[in-house]
């Protein structure tokens, strides 16, 4: 692999290469050894409760030699693991797409010219550009290094950053760990399971993710739904066999009750909303990570913001120069060439390609103010990174015996390190406040002269002289006022944690909207605080200046131990550990560091927080469609239950109105109309005029629970009742149960539209668009049409043809069973009561 040239100007690998490498290495990936998706959908399929109900109830009808009806309920077999089949393969192409959007890119030089690939497609004797805040996606050879520093906890557990080079003997890096500082060109010597990481990460495959609040009550409804479709089976089937003595049709009418029972759509609707929704809101820029992120996005009840780059612009410039030695305030538009050293040598000690925004806007000015010559200035020999609190970094340079030093960071440390008289102190530390207070961001500069060699251990330890200070200005985004505002609206509260002056995050949260920003805290104060007097603090203020990562961190923990639901964003190294700790880490995907992307749980592709408001809202619509879907199923389930088990009970002249035959195509009615048609509503109008949701609570309230086991409890009196009522008129079973059966599938049309709302009426969920909605009732006329006309589906459902008057009937009973509900949001808005 010819990785260098013999120039050695780096080439990389060439086009003719690639081929044969990716043939012999394969992706940059680590393969687990599991089962393929195709056995483990299969297997997830036929363990199913409903599959094994409905296995069972095949072979009772061959046992019972009615073969027609075993064929018919194989054939319900097939199709119910079809639309199981289809809904998880589109979760999981949903899925897939959705790790294409969250695939990691690098930077690599190929045929001598860098290209950006996804990090997936790393080879080995690939060079790779990698700069700080990037994760190293693969086992690499440093080739060339400046102020290199990576963190390999990962690897060592060891959590102090290791200074490298290719000057050094470790020259090695790892898969997974991170750069701490500076930049290097590497080349790749190993990929997927054949890095270190990969070799450890054998050890550790059968780690799960723990399930999500929601996904456990989720799971313990299911659970709980089948324990008691399991009683009412042995219930059922015991009073019928007392009835009859037939062992095997007894058992047949205790399985269609355990079918009717059973919700399996709930889990199918929950992995298909999320999915789908992680990947509509990635098509809208917004990508989640993880599908389960959405479901505290419509809990979020307080959102932290760090300032550069997540409410500011990033796009520095400097505008103010104080100069110490002649004691001016110089504007740097109007600088003259070499008016003044203190940007000289803010220009020396910056990186010689700066990725940091500030170091960016430190050389433009320097370019301005002295004819475009930059690269000129550098010759560095030594250095210091940044490093401490408050932070510094320092640049050797000269090879000469005598050699320039040059500092640069916060001026209380810079002010520190000179050593000056407590006057001098006075009147800088008055310039540093009024620049804050104009909204800028304030570093000191610093210089020294070094004899010889013989650098001191510590960057504090040059007898430094102060130089000056520089005022860089970052405005506010645009949108970002209007967008606090909506969040306020939406009650979700806004803290404000920067590491800024005080001074500088007050002038900034004036500007943008944020609400009691006077009372502040700094990272120093909280460091003081017990864990109570944090909690207290963390509720009670919205501004935190002077914040490192480590404060930043508590404010987070406080804030979760609240009970609040906290989304944190923001986009640098030090942003990182509070991404991870928080309920919703956002980063941004454009100029955020990689690290910071890396331990988010959304990433937003413009970085602009109109962003945050669209994941939000579509947290909560899709949340909300969620409630609706499964509010449905009860509601739909309930009659279905009952009217297969009270006949029984009662002790009816036709106990047995439903066979497993007329429960499946009922489920498969209703799994599709809920996992389909509810994934597509749109939201309610006032969503985001709403408070959040306690995250705390179940799924639902009991109030909720209770309206729709009414619903569903009311349309079984309908039901009940006209299955009674032409039982005891000497109709034949086959018409009565033609009626009962038509009067379900009018209640299950009508509650799919009255369910679209539970707080508008009608005549406003009409207006919602949603382009499945014709089809729900195109669809639902031709399943009647079918089975009352033609002679096989008749047949086959044991139902014949009824009058037309009888047929109206049914289908009054299922609207009047439904559209109560109505009636009563109406009547509830009216009296402006709370929501159900």
């Amino acid at each position: 692999m010819n990785s260098v040239s013999f120039n050695g100007i780096f080439t990389g690998l060439t086009q003719k290469e690639i081929p044969e490498l990716q043939k012999k290495y394969g992706k940059n990936a680590f393969q687990s050894g599991e089962s393929g998706n195709l056995l483990r959908l299969t297997w997830g399929i036929i363990s199913e409760p409903m599959f094994i109900i409905l296995l069972v109830a095949c072979a009772l009808y061959f046992i019972l030699g009615e073969s027609r009806e075993g064929f018919l309920m194989l054939a319900a077999m097939i199709f119910v693991s079809a639309i199981s089949f289809y809904q998880e393969t589109k979760s999981s192409n949903a899925l897939a797409a959705l790790r294409e959007f969250t695939e990691p890119k690098v930077m690599v030089i190929r045929e001598g010219k860098e290209t950006e690939i996804f990090s997936i497609d790393l080879l080995p004797g690939d060079i790779m550009y990698l700069s700080e805040g990037s994760r190293i996606p693969a086992d690499a050879i440093i080739m060339q290094a400046n102020d290199f520093t990576i963190n390999e906890s990962i690897i060592t557990g060891e959590s102090l950053p290791v200074n490298k080079s290719s000057n050094t003997k470790d020259t090695k890096l790892f898969q997974g760990t991170t750069i701490n500082s500076g930049w290097c060109y590497a080349r790749v010597t190993a990929i997927g399971n054949d890095t270190t990481l990969g070799k450890l990460g054998k050890s550790i495959t059968t780690i799960n993710t723990s399930k999500t609040l929601l996904q456990k009550q989720v799971s313990t409804f299911v659970k709980r739904m089948a324990t008691f479709s399991m009683m009412a089976f042995l219930l059922i089937w015991f009073i019928n066999y007392r009835q009859t003595g037939s062992l095997a049709e007894s058992l047949l009418v205790g399985l269609v009750l355990a079918m009717s029972v059973i919700p399996e759509e709930i889990p199918v609707a929950f992995s298909s909303f999320m999915a789908l929704g992680a990947f509509h809101m990635a098509k809208l820029g917004i990508i989640t990570r993880q599908p389960a992120t959405i479901e505290n996005l419509g809990a979020v009840s307080v959102i932290c913001l760090d300032k550069t780059g997540t409410i500011t612009q990033n796009k520095m410039a400097v505008k103010l120069i104080y100069d110490y030695k002649s004691d001016k305030l110089l504007d740097v538009q109007q600088l003259t060439k070499n008016e003044t050293p203190v940007l000289h040598f803010a220009r020396l000690a910056s990186e010689q390609m700066p990725f940091d925004a500030m170091e960016k806007a430190i050389i433009d000015a320097y370019q301005e103010s002295n004819d475009g010559d930059a690269d000129s200035v550098f010759s560095i020999s030594h250095e210091y990174p940044l490093e401490g609190y408050p932070p510094m970094m320092t640049h050797v340079h000269g090879h000469a015996d005598i050699k320039t030093v040059a500092g640069k960071g916060a001026p209380e440390r810079i002010i520190k390190v000179c050593r000056l008289d407590e006057n001098s102190i006075a009147k800088i530390r008055k310039i540093v406040i009024d620049m804050a207070c104009q909204g800028y961001r304030v570093l000191g500069v610093c210089s020294a002269l070094s004899a010889n060699n013989d650098f001191p251990q510590s960057q504090d330890d040059f007898n430094w002289q102060f130089e000056g200070l520089l005022a860089l200005y970052d405005p506010p985004k645009t949108q970002v006022h209007a967008e606090l505002k909506k969040w306020y609206k939406a009650g979700i509260k806004i803290k404000l944690i920067t590491g800024d002056y005080a001074e500088t995050a007050i002038n900034i949260s004036e500007q943008v909207g944020l609400r009691e920003f006077k009372k502040n805290k700094t990272g120093e104060e909280i460091q003081h605080y017990s864990e109570v007097e944090i909690k207290e603090v963390a509720a009670s203020t919205n501004l935190f200046s002077r914040m490192f990562p480590d404060a930043k961190l508590k404010i987070i923990e406080a804030l979760k131990a609240n009970g609040e639901i906290v989304a944190m964003m923001g986009d640098g190294v030090n942003d990182a550990p509070a991404l991870k700790s928080s309920h919703i880490g956002i980063a941004g995907g454009s100029k955020g560091a990689d690290i910071a992307r890396e331990a988010s749980d959304l990433i937003l592709t413009d970085d602009n927080l109109d962003k945050i408001t669209e994941a939000i809202y579509q947290g909560r619509k899709i949340f909300n469609n969620l409630k609706k879907a499964v509010r449905y199923i009860i509601s739909i389930h309930t009659p279905i239950i009952l009217t297969a088990a009270l006949p029984v009970i009662l002790g009816w002249k036709f106990p047995n109105i439903f066979t497993p035959i007329h429960v499946i195509f009922l489920e498969i009615i209703m799994g599709p109309t809920c996992s389909i048609f509810y994934e597509r509503e749109p939201a309610d109008k006032d969503i985001m005029t709403l408070p959040p949701r306690e995250r705390s609570q179940t799924m639902f309230t009991w109030n909720e629970l209770l309206v729709s086991l009414i619903q569903g409890a009311i349309i079984a009196i309908g039901v009940l009742s006209i299955y009674y009522y032409f039982m005891n008129l000497g109709y034949e079973i086959n018409y009565v149960r033609t009626i009962v059966f038509i009067t379900l599938i009018f209640s299950n049309i009508f509650l799919t539209f009255v369910n679209r709302s539970f707080r508008e009426t009608i005549n406003n969920t009409l207006k919602y668009k949603n382009n499945l909605a014709p089809w729900i009732l195109i669809i639902s006329v031709i399943f009647l049409w079918s089975i009352l006309s033609i002679p096989f589906i008749k047949d086959v459902f044991y139902l014949s043809k009824i009058s037309t008057q009888h047929f109206i009937l049914a289908m009054v009973v299922g609207f009047t069973t439904t559209a109560w509900f109505e009636l009563y949001k109406l009547i509830k808005k009216k009296k402006k009561a709370p929501s159900i």
